[in-house]
């Protein structure tokens, strides 16, 4: 065992043994909580791991239901899906007023982009390679929940994805580990405030990082699905963005559907104590996720007695809606769990509640008058604007096609021109959908009167009516049952309002539920009949603009082939229609950057930048080369690399200077490019930094991503943008799971995505 696995033992012995004993962290709270478990019943204890739905209760059912029976009787240790402060209010008095301890609730909700101001999906907002604009949309996000009596948030969601199958690819960062750690950095200190601040105010909530672990690399795409890796591609690829979250002081950890080496997370003991709290030093509470525990006897390891018994002894410590905890009672009777495990699971509980201020203040989240004035303000939706904007992707501009001019005829066209529902995106679970602006609304807005915007819906969103329904749930309809033209009724209606128009926008892709949760696609391109509309759009000889809606990479190789102009606008949220009025117009220059490669075809799953060589690599700028790894029929080269993202402007980028050539083990380098604005417009470019370790103990990967930094420069003039590269920043785990850095040839590459870069060698000695 190595110095550094001696002291990590060690630090994790004291951390768990603070943890059981009640010490080592704050005295105050500690004595506060070993009194009051000093008074508690073992009914009451498993009471507090108990997390069930509200089902939205309403008022008066919040005093005669089953659910207010529990909390008077101390079996519930907090509530979630319940939203506004008034109904929140009246529960949370039932527990401090009614129950015998008066032990107050925790009320947690998906405010995963946004409360009722929603913010672009989280691929969208990844986009934006802008930590202070994450933040800020997560600050925003925590003033409003917290406003509604909310003080927990199943957010961020952190899973790193390599299949744009997966639905849920809309709801994470994309398949880049550095950069889902930093955004999981910046979600945290949103949510939660930092440093000695956190928790202070009652617009500071806790957060809840998830799914842990290894939820985005689930088999064939297919949610919920198995998950089978080496730990060494767990801990170089998949981990390090739920351990950046716990070293920002994430109060929560959710557990994942999926198994993890054969066994559930949510019964994995290595993953959710040795790892999680002795390696990474979490002290926080890991609640499940949606019946996660009962869904563990479907998984083939027991029935809920015993799943339920493997989860606390793992690590759980709150169930959410199985209610299988419940049962731990009897367990502990029949000596499959300790009493110690009961206590440690409630001792976690107990503490969230502390650090949040509820024993201070049941109500401190329960103002109504905050409510009122600080939830979906017009300050907050300017913020949503600009940043819906930063987070488009200009994926092709032909003859500079865009920016449109704000005059003449422009006809927009398509399923999703015309829907306010769609715009805010998968999991806007609190958002007003009347609310928010259509295309056509946001278009005509920024165009002005000078402009006149003809509309048709030109096509369904799917041919297929009963895919169309499975995609447009939770009240997104694009009401198709009252659509009685056909198919070929709508297209010519859409053709003959384009005939007299100078320009064409086609609003077209997927809708918001053809991402998310249970959502997944085996073909990921535009639907079929969308497609053959934007085929005749384009017979008609006018410029067309593709704005391209979308919770994943999508292929679209057709589309980039013929389409003059394709704005990837994600699910931008409640401003999305005006941000997407503001970029078409130039009102705003793009300057998102994709953060997930998009293929040239779904056969070419999974694909990603950081992949490894083969012992028979491809040379570059080949096609195919037989006794190769490639494929006879498509190159191996995706449709758009990781990074990458026009703008109205160009950038040119000098070469890498570096301050030395060799690096000392303490020391550390600087490597600095001169990138100018060559266009015609100021705008923003994220440059980034990837290294490759040449030669390793094991194989690694052809380049990593390792910096970045947005930087804004006007037309005609250039910045210095530099990097300092140190050892710590060429850590990988090796073979035997060590964190280490190791001497040799390293490539360092800068550039504006992750194909199109500028190389330097250096040596670390």
């Amino acid at each position: 065992m190595t110095v550094r696995q001696l002291l990590l033992v060690f630090l994790a012995f004291f951390a768990i043994s603070g943890n059981i004993l009640g010490q080592g962290k704050d005295p105050k709270m500690d004595k506060f909580i070993n009194d009051l478990m000093s008074k508690m019943t073992l009914d009451e204890k498993i009471g507090q791991l108990n997390l069930p739905s509200s089902g939205d209760i309403t008022t008066g059912q919040a005093k005669s239901s089953n659910i207010a029976e529990k909390i008077k009787k101390g079996q519930v240790g907090g509530l979630f899906n319940i939203k506004g402060v008034e109904k929140i209010k009246e529960v949370q008095r039932i527990a401090v007023e009614q129950s015998r301890l008066k032990i107050p609730l925790i009320f947690g909700m998906d405010v995963i982009h946004g409360y009722e101001t929603v913010f672009p999906i989280p691929l969208g907002m990844a986009a934006t390679w802008d930590m202070a604009a994450v933040e800020q949309s997560a600050r925003i996000a925590a003033i409003e929940a917290s406003a509604d009596g909310i003080c927990w948030t199943f957010s961020p969601m952190v899973d790193i994805s390599r299949d744009p199958r997966w639905g849920r690819f809309s709801e994470g960062n994309g398949e880049d580990p550095f950069l889902g750690g930093q955004i999981a950095k910046a979600m945290v200190r949103g949510y939660q405030g930092v440093g000695e601040n956190m928790y202070k105010s009652n617009s500071n909530i806790m957060a809840c990082v998830k799914h842990y672990a290894l939820y985005g690399a689930g088999e064939a795409g297919r949610d919920y699905n198995t998950v089978d890796m080496s730990r060494i591609r767990m801990f170089n690829e998949y981990m390090y963005p739920y351990q950046a979250a716990v070293e920002a002081g994430v109060g929560s950890v959710m557990a994942s559907f999926n198994e993890v080496d054969g066994v559930p997370a949510t019964a994995n003991k290595w993953l959710m104590t040795d790892v999680l709290r002795k390696q990474w030093g979490f002290n926080g509470f890991v609640v499940t996720d949606y019946t996660g525990i009962s869904e563990m006897i479907d998984h083939g390891i027991g029935d809920l007695q015993t799943v339920s018994a493997r989860a606390l002894k793992a690590g759980i410590d709150m169930d959410m809606v199985s209610e299988g905890l419940a049962t731990v009672g009897k367990s502990l009777k029949e000596g499959k769990v300790t009493q110690a495990e009961i206590d440690q699971a409630c001792r976690r509980v107990l503490e969230a509640k502390y650090k949040l201020g509820l024993f201070a203040d049941p109500y401190k989240y329960c103002d109504v008058n905050r409510a009122k004035k600080e939830i979906y303000t017009a300050e907050n939706r300017a913020v949503a604007r600009k940043i819906a904007s930063e987070s488009f992707v200009l994926l092709k501009n032909a003859n500079n096609t865009l920016p449109l001019k704000k005059g003449g005829t422009i006809a927009v066209v398509g399923p999703l021109a015309n829907t306010r529902s769609n715009m805010p995106g998968t999991w806007s679970v609190a958002v007003d959908l009347t609310k928010p602006a259509t295309v056509v609304e946001g278009i005509q807005e920024v165009a002005g009167s000078n402009a006149r915007v003809v509309y048709a819906k030109g096509s369904h969103l799917i041919n297929d009516a009963k895919y169309e329904q499975n995609a447009t749930m939770f009240g997104r309809t694009l009401h198709r049952d009252q659509e009685t033209r056909s198919n070929e009724e709508m297209l010519q209606e859409a053709l003959q309002i384009s005939k007299d128009a100078d320009v064409i926008v086609a609003a077209l892709g997927e809708s918001s539920e053809m991402s998310g949760e249970s959502s997944s696609r085996t073909e990921i391109g535009i639907p079929d009949v969308q497609k053959e509309l934007l085929r005749e759009l384009l017979k008609t000889g006018k410029p067309v603009v593709l704005v391209l809606f979308t919770g994943r990479p999508l292929t679209l190789t057709w589309e980039n082939e013929n389409v003059p102009a394709i704005l990837n606008v994600w699910f931008g949220g409640s401003e999305a229609a005006h941000a997407i009025g503001d970029v078409l117009f130039g009102d705003v220059n793009p300057s998102g950057k994709l953060v997930a490669t998009f293929p040239q075809n779904v056969g070419q799953i999974p694909l990603f930048y950081n992949h490894k060589n083969t012992g028979r690599p491809l040379q570059e700028g080949r096609w195919f080369e037989k006794f190769r790894s490639n494929y006879l029929d498509v190159s191996n080269a995706p449709l758009y690399p990781f990074g990458y993202g026009l703008s109205y402007t160009t950038f040119s980028y000098s070469d890498i200077k570096l301050s030395s050539t060799t690096l000392d083990a303490k020391g550390e380098l600087t490597a600095s490019v001169t990138v100018t604005n060559t266009g015609k417009y100021d705008g923003a470019e994220v440059v980034q930094l990837y290294i490759r370790d040449l030669v390793g103990s094991v194989t690694r990967p052809v380049k990593e991503l390792k910096g970045f930094e947005k930087t804004f420069i006007k037309a005609g003039e250039s910045k210095n943008v530099s990097f300092k590269i140190t050892p710590e920043l060429l850590k990988f785990y090796n073979y035997n799971l060590e964190y280490v850095f190791e001497k040799g040839d390293f490539d360092v590459m800068i550039g504006g995505n992750s194909s199109d870069v500028k190389s330097a060698r250096f040596t670390l000695n």
